[in-house]
This record gives structure tokens, C-alpha cells and sequence, in this order.
């Protein structure tokens, strides 16, 4: 191999290969594109439940199980993307799977403003869910690429999580009243939201660190430091094999080999579920029992919207503690188990609680605002559980963060598209409070996972097969 003289070496590059060492006005570009990428991905996930009505009127739909589909059919284009994206950005960089994702997700929003038939509309509504799924699998990526210090990403990464809340609860407050309009509004509104976000995701930078070395090492390939730098994408770029064998079935792998993973998704997956089943138990409840209009049934979500914003203040309150405590010397911040999880063993029951107040005050007997205001606290439990569990994922997996957080999304996702399948015929069965207290049952089991990682999480870590597996493949 020939070597370059020293003299014949090129300057430094202006920006820094690391993103840990980008300046905090820089990071923080970084963190707003991420979360308004994420904003509407998740805002187009609950776009059309308060259109539902009209869209039936338009197509002459009358199947209340085939009305699911505009919801549902998004959530599951949310199984199919994180599996591919969280990990191709691994391997091929998070800004260009962020820009050509949102591309295609622009595209089948537009699509889906004039989609001729119901059919159409529905297969649009899977395309856009599977293009709108690679924000919420990459950003978390992004976020661990960019902040180095656990108190800055937790903090990111909250913010990031109170986003794809806010999202899905603005939906059904737009659709339910542009859908006065025509239901066309509420997607044509959404493409000019799409649309004002385009110059910010413009100007994203790559952030992933092998991504950034490579590119610098190929307009200085004769350092040997910047060649060897590259070595460990390369491993991850031989050939199409290796892609499908390694890089794409890596959140399946980490699903099916990694505790902390496995039960993680559990969690999550039946409180996202709940969160997205409430868009067809709400109308039930608030239009069925209190006879409120669609718009009006969708300011009902405001609560929970609220709620999350809370959720951020108990998380900055909690992170004060700890970082005090960590300042004094106290022997439990060594245990890091407890830099996150105490917020889901916080936000479990209080979740779990209001489900059952919810269940039991949603009565023609009783202000509709009480049941409404159970909105509140299911939002700070619903944030506090994601809050913690995907910091912790983040946490536990560094690099590999993405593919974590797509098995993580992946597989919320495939019960957040089932369970509301089957709200009507819950709900018609049980009643509404059996119905309901039900999930609150199963979110109250679900809630001794946390407290299960703040025990065993260390012995889960320390031997992870995955990270063994790692280690064995970068010293092949």
C-alpha cells in the first residue's frame, strides 16, 4: 500500500467527525428536526378517527370493522419499517433513510387526499405507515449518536417520547373538524405540515459516527488512521447476505435473544395498544354516552396531551434528584438501573389506576369532564413508561440503539394494529366499564416488569448474548 507523505495530507475537516464533540446550538438542530420528523409521523397515525364518519358516507362503507382499516392499516406499515429502516441506518446512515422515508411518506399523504375508492385510501394508508415508521426507529439512533452524556440524551430522549404523544392527540381533533369541510381536509392540512417541514430536514446532518469516519476517510483514503477507522460499517456493507442474515434481522434477533428487549417491547406494546385502542373507545364513550360531536369527542384527547407535557416536568424533577444524589456520592445512583426505571415504576400504576377510573366514571350519570380528566394522568403514566424504558434500551445498546428501539416499535405496532380490531366487539360484550378494566387488569401485570429490571437488569447486561456476539464479530 502506498502512503502519502505528510505534507501531501488534506486539512481537517471543518465539522468533527464526532458528534459528541458538535457544538449545543448544533445538537440542538439536530434534536428539533428529529422531533418534528417525529411529530408527523405520529400525528398521521391518528389523522383520520375523526373522520371516520364521513369517510363511511363518502365510500358507502357501513362495516364497522372495515372503518378500522384507515387507523389500523397505518399501524401496521409501523410493523414493516422499523425492522428495515432502524437498522439500514446503521449501516447506511440516518439522514439519507430520514429524507427518502419522509419523501415517500409526503407522497402517500398526498395520495391519500385523493385516493378514488375506500381500497385506495386503505393501501395508501399502509404505505404512508410504513414510510411515516422510520422516524420513530431512527431518532432514537440519532439522539444516542449525538449526546454522549446519559442526563443530555434522557433529556433528548424525553422530549423526543412527549412528541410522539402530542402527535397522534392532535389528530383527532383536526380530523373531526375539517372533516366538516370534506375528510380530504384533514389529509390536505396535513401535507402542508409535511410540507413546512421539509427545509428543516433538509439542513440534518449525518449523524452516525461510522458513517461520518468513512466519508471522511475517503477524501483522505491514504490515512491509514481514518482507513482503519471505517472497518467496523464495513463489516455491515460485504454483501446482500449479509444485510438480510445480520443487518435487517437484527432487531428480530435482539427481540428473541435479549430479556431487556423481550420484555421492554411487552410493556410497551400493551400501553401503545391501549393508547391507540382509546381513538375507537372514545367515540364509544363520549359520542355513544355523553352524545358529543366528533370534533368535540376529539378535544377529549387534549387531557392526555396535557398529561405528557406533565410528564416531562416529573421526568426534569426526577433527573434533579438523581443527579443531586449523584453529586453527594449516594450509594444507589451506582446502580444504573435506577438512572430510569423508578419513572416507570412511577408512571405503571398511576397508568394503570386511571384506566380504572376511567372505566368506572364514564357513566350518562356522571360530568362528562370527570372521565375526561382521567386523560391526565394516563398521559404522565404513559409517558413516564416510555420515558424510561426506551432511555433504558438506549442506554443498554449504545450503537445498536437503533435497532433496539425498531424491535421496539416493530412489535408495538402489531398489537397497536390488533387490539383496536377488536374494541366494537369488546366493548359490546363486556360493556364499557368490564371492557375497559380489563386493560386496565393486564397494564397493572405489566407494571412489575420495571421493578423486575431494576433486580435482575445488571445480571441481564452483564451477560447479554448480544453483546457477546458483537464482540466476537469485531474481533473476527
Amino acid at each position: 500500500m502506498l502512503v502519502a507523505s505528510p505534507e501531501s495530507q488534506p486539512a481537517p475537516a471543518a465539522v468533527p467527525v464526532d458528534p459528541y464533540t458538535w457544538s449545543t446550538r448544533r445538537k440542538a438542530f439536530v434534536f428539533t428536526v428529529g422531533a418534528i420528523a417525529v411529530a408527523n409521523s405520529t400525528l398521521g397515525s391518528a389523522l383520520p378517527s375523526g373522520a371516520v364518519s364521513f369517510i363511511a358516507a363518502d365510500f358507502g362503507v357501513d362495516d364497522e370493522q372495515l372503518l378500522t382499516l384507515p387507523i389500523t392499516c397505518y399501524l401496521i406499515g409501523y410493523i414493516l419499517g422499523p425492522v428495515v429502516f432502524g437498522p439500514l441506518s446503521e449501516t447506511y446512515g440516518r439522514r439519507p433513510i430520514t429524507l427518502w422515508t419522509f419523501a415517500f411518506y409526503t407522497v402517500f399523504t398526498l395520495a391519500c387526499a385523493l385516493a378514488p375508492t375506500f381500497a385506495a385510501l386503505v393501501v395508501f394508508r399502509l404505505f404512508a405507515g410504513i414510510f411515516a415508521s422510520s422516524p420513530p426507529a431512527v431518532t432514537g439512533g440519532i439522539y444516542a449518536d449525538i449526546f454522549s452524556d446519559p442526563k443530555a440524551r434522557g433529556r433528548a430522549m424525553a422530549g423526543y417520547m412527549a412528541a410522539t404523544t402530542l402527535g397522534p392527540t392532535m389528530g383527532p381533533i383536526m380530523s373531526g373538524y375539517l372533516s366538516v369541510m370534506g375528510w380530504r381536509w384533514t389529509f390536505w392540512v396535513a401535507l402542508i405540515i409535511v410540507g413546512a417541514s421539509w427545509p428543516f430536514l433538509l439542513l440534518l446532518p449525518e449523524t452516525f459516527g461510522p458513517v461520518l469516519q468513512r466519508k471522511q476517510a475517503t477524501t483522505s483514503s491514504s490515512n491509514i488512521a481514518n482507513v482503519n477507522a471505517i472497518a467496523a460499517i464495513e463489516l455491515t456493507r460485504e454483501n446482500w447476505h449479509h444485510l438480510f442474515t445480520r443487518v435487517l434481522a437484527r432487531p428480530i434477533k435482539m427481540f428473541c435473544t435479549e430479556s431487556i428487549v423481550l420484555f421492554s417491547c411487552l410493556y410497551l406494546s400493551l400501553i401503545y395498544a391501549i393508547f391507540y385502542l382509546f381513538f375507537e373507545a372514545y367515540p364509544i364513550i363520549f359520542e355513544g354516552m355523553y352524545g358529543m360531536t366528533p370534533g368535540e369527542c376529539g378535544l377529549m384527547f387534549i387531557p392526555i396531551a396535557v398529561g405528557a407535557l406533565l410528564s416531562f416536568i416529573v421526568y426534569l424533577l426526577y433527573d434533579n434528584i438523581y443527579q443531586r444524589a449523584q453529586t453527594q456520592g449516594k450509594r444507589w445512583v451506582e446502580v444504573e438501573e435506577y438512572r430510569r426505571l423508578p419513572l416507570a415504576c412511577i408512571g405503571g400504576p398511576l397508568y394503570s389506576a386511571t384506566i380504572f377510573w376511567l372505566a368506572w366514571t364514564a357513566n350518562p350519570s356522571i360530568h362528562w369532564i370527570v372521565p375526561a380528566i382521567a386523560g391526565v394522568p394516563f398521559g404522565i403514566g404513559f409517558l413516564l413508561i416510555f420515558m424510561a424504558l426506551i432511555n433504558y434500551l438506549a442506554d443498554a445498546y449504545g450503537i445498536f440503539a437503533a435497532s433496539a428501539l425498531a424491535a421496539a416499535s416493530g412489535t408495538r405496532s402489531i398489537l397497536g394494529a390488533v387490539l383496536p380490531l377488536a374494541t366494537n366487539a369488546m366493548y359490546g360484550r363486556l360493556g364499557v366499564h368490564w371492557a375497559t378494566s380489563l386493560l386496565g387488569f393486564l397494564s397493572l401485570l405489566m407494571a412489575l416488569i420495571p421493578f423486575a429490571f431494576i433486580r435482575f437488569g445488571r445480571h441481564l447486561r452483564e451477560n447479554s448474548k448480544f453483546s457477546q456476539s458483537l464482540k466476537a464479530s469485531h474481533t473476527k
